[in-house]
């Protein structure tokens, strides 16, 4: 994680801010182990995949809950970008709601902006790794930067709540 006076990169499984990041909660009375496990499971569901979305709450470890989101049959593009940023909000809200820890860090950040350093990622994240000096300039970021963004809304939605 690297943290400057007005932004906060993360990319880490072991930090708070990654989907990756051991956090069980529930929404609508299922456990999720992580904010992985939400999102590919509501991938699943939404396209009528209830195989895979089985095993995906059968499987404890977030990278292999990964590998079995991108096997969703029935997938549709568009539909799951018309569709992503809102159901991971959901997730995300419910994670940092139910985990007192994890909200009082993630209300800490203060007005930072949060960005996923995932050098390979350019649309949850940006595109650059947090080392590389053009990480600290949004308008150099390689990516959309979605999972910071939603974060950030996240924060807003507690901070209000509160």
């Amino acid at each position: 994680m690297r943290i400057t006076e007005n932004m906060l990169l993360f990319w880490r499984s072991h930090e708070i801010y990654c989907n990756w990041y051991p956090s069980g909660f529930v929404v609508d009375g299922q456990h999720f182990n992580c904010g992985e496990q939400w999102i590919m499971h509501a991938k699943a569901s939404l396209f009528g995949d209830r195989e895979i979305a089985a095993k995906i709450l059968a499987e404890p470890h977030a990278r292999r809950q990964k590998l079995l989101g991108r096997q969703v049959r029935g997938f549709d593009a568009a539909h799951w970008n018309a569709c992503c940023e809102k159901l991971a909000f959901v997730g995300l809200l419910e994670k940092f709601r139910q985990n007192p820890a994890l909200k009082a860090e993630l209300l800490a950040s203060g007005e930072r902006l949060l960005a996923e350093a995932s050098p390979d990622d350019r649309i949850w994240g940006i595109g650059l790794e947090e080392a590389d000096p053009r990480a600290l300039d949004s308008t150099q970021w390689q990516g959309e930067n979605r999972l910071g963004k939603i974060l950030m809304q996240v924060r807003t939605n507690l901070r209000a709540s509160s």
